[in-house]
């Protein structure tokens, strides 16, 4: 497999990558653009968090960072996510797109342990956009990164929620060294939603373990 090196490329390979084939309500699925997700994987290449290391993407959905990250040239990347839909999808595109070294899982996040000592982990967990969200959702995917002992964690949350999360990953020995910011499109998939489309103000926040 060849790697990429340009951006657009990237883009271009993670537009193949279609959305939640059943998305459920209850794990508040939305998947990630492409041109976010390359945006961000492009950065963490930028900054050596992906070439030869080892990559996990928690929640992985139909699997855009754990592909994306193998696409520019991760060691290995793991997808983990709750949903078997989802992970049935995504080992289906990695084969059509011949990338290797890519592993899906199906298991709740809480009780996935196959990867101590990752190198860098990807997560966009349920951050609480909809009507009578689990806001603590990605609290729990921060504390599943820190168990895994991972050096560097990219998080995706609510813009709304920064000044707290800055004080959590900070009393959590995280420390954070770039925030990335998007207008993440929420599609009209479920039945409360009202609008076509809604851009809501995201944060992705990239931090080191102390």
């Amino acid at each position: 497999m060849k790697k990429i090196t340009r951006k657009k490329h990237l883009e271009m390979r993670l537009q193949s990558i279609p959305a939640h084939p059943k998305p459920k309500v209850g794990l508040e699925q939305y998947t990630t653009p492409s041109i976010i997700a390359s945006d961000l994987i492009w950065n963490a290449h930028s900054l050596g968090d992906i070439e030869d290391l080892d990559i996990v993407d928690l929640g992985c959905g139909t699997g855009v960072f754990a592909i994306g990250s193998a696409l520019m040239g991760a060691n290995s990347s793991i997808g983990v996510d709750i949903d078997d839909d989802s992970i049935a999808l995504a080992r289906d595109v990695k084969d059509k797109l011949n990338v290797d070294n890519v592993e899906f899982i199906v298991s709740d996040i809480c009780d996935f342990n196959g990867a101590s000592g990752a190198d860098t982990v990807f997560q966009n967990p349920p951050f609480g956009s909809q009507r009578n969200a689990d806001s603590g959702q990605d609290l729990r995917f921060i504390q599943k990164a820190i168990e895994l002992n991972c050096d560097v964690l990219y998080s995706f949350h609510m813009a709304s929620t920064e000044e707290f999360l800055i004080k959590y990953y900070n009393d959590n020995n995280l420390e954070i060294t770039h925030i990335f910011r998007y207008k993440f499109p929420i599609p009209k998939i479920y039945d409360f939603h009202t609008k076509e489309k809604q851009d809501v103000d995201v944060i992705a926040i990239r931090a080191e373990l102390k």
